[in-house]
């Protein structure tokens, strides 16, 4: 069993990640935020994996037990929050939207962290400010706790491209569940259809293709959409612009 690491606070600081580089389990006393300053950030804990982009930001409440993964070469900006201060009002974990004047003030926020003058508690009034007006973003691959649900999600985890429908996906698992009785533990633990579950999961892997420089056409096909055009219009819906313009892509 792996050992979860306890730093009772979650300092504010600048972490360079190479790509596919990671942090293992830990908790901290404190909120953070954790924002990529370029690459693609995820989160996972037991209730599933959040994924940020540089148009996103990461909300950890204060004892939740996280890891950290990077996709592209990516600077990690972290922004520790005592408990008494709760911009979002959060207590389980969530995506905020980033725009570029809260980007401006997280960046100048966690360059000088040792700082405690005046200027900088006015820049993080701000920047609180900024946070609780921030939307909330559906970034969110919820994990299944149900076995049958857990097998069938395996596999698509292994291949998110595959076309197969919840009933062959169920034999294939062995989850031993009709389709009707797999669609529902889909709603009901998840909070979501099965189409909802696979179309996050194949976005949250297109995030990450995209972020390690894998052609628009590339990823669509790995990620089990029929065509680029329609992998475009998915993710243009999903982020507000098309994947050849999305900020975490390599140059």
């Amino acid at each position: 069993m792996q050992k979860i690491r306890h730093t009772p606070r979650a300092a504010t600081s600048i972490r360079a990640l190479d790509t596919h580089v990671g942090i293992d389990p830990h908790r901290h006393d404190d909120h953070q935020i954790a924002y990529a300053g370029s690459g693609v950030l995820s989160i996972t804990t037991d209730a599933g994996t959040w994924v940020a982009p540089t148009t996103r930001a990461l909300w950890i409440p204060a004892g939740t037990v996280h890891e950290h993964r990077a996709y592209g070469r990516t600077d990690l900006h972290s922004v520790g929050l005592p408990t008494r201060l709760n911009p979002l009002s959060l207590e389980t974990p969530a995506v905020i939207a980033v725009g570029p004047l809260l980007r401006e003030l997280i960046l100048a926020y966690t360059r000088a962290p040792e700082d405690d003058g005046p200027e900088r508690r006015r820049l993080l009034g701000v920047l609180l400010d900024q946070l609780r007006a921030a939307p909330l973003q559906p970034l969110h691959l919820p994990a299944p706790a149900d076995p049958r649900l857990a097998a069938v999600c395996a596999l698509l985890h292994a291949d998110p491209a595959d076309p197969r429908g919840l009933a062959e996906l169920g034999a294939a698992a062995g989850a031993g569940a009709s389709e009707r009785t797999l669609s529902r533990l889909f709603r009901a633990e998840l909070g979501m259809t099965f189409p909802q579950w696979r179309t996050q999961l194949r976005l949250h892997q297109a995030l990450r293709l995209l972020a390690v420089g894998t052609p628009v056409t590339a990823v669509a096909h790995r990620c089990g959409w029929s065509s680029a055009s329609a992998f475009i219009d998915v993710f243009r819906r999903a982020f507000g612009h098309t994947p050849g313009a999305h900020p975490g892509r390599l140059p």
